[in-house]
């Protein structure tokens, strides 16, 4: 079932590379990654889970409530993060020209089936 989300939403957006769903705590519960993309996926989903972390204290510190989405826009690579619940988030990498709207509408509407199978 997480695959097969996954799967549609990278192949759905104009510039997918890869997708992740994963816990806060950097293991990979499942992945899809695109077969001519050469994106580690589970390795940037673990660099990006602790920084989530941070992120969510300093949500927590400031009150200012909880983190929903995270966008990353770097000169080789896109990333969108949509944070699950309290133990998981669903990440999805583009290449630099990606559509990063569409990954983000994707992700979004695809968060509830996710986590109905949590």
């Amino acid at each position: 079932m997480f695959r097969e989300t996954i799967q549609k939403v990278v192949d759905r957006v104009e510039g997918g590379l890869a997708g992740v769903l994963m816990g806060f705590d950097g293991i990979s519960v499942d992945a899809y990654t695109r077969p001519a993309a050469k994106t580690d996926i589970n390795t940037v989903g673990m660099e990006f889970a602790h920084v989530l972390g941070q992120i969510r204290k300093a949500a927590q510190l400031l009150e200012v409530g909880s983190l929903n989405e995270v966008s990353l826009t770097m000169e080789n690579l896109r990333v969108v993060i949509r944070v699950l619940n309290e133990e998981y988030f669903v990440a999805c990498v583009l290449g630099p020209s990606g559509n990063l709207a569409k990954a983000r509408y994707l992700l979004r509407i695809s968060a509830p089936a996710i986590q109905a199978e949590l």
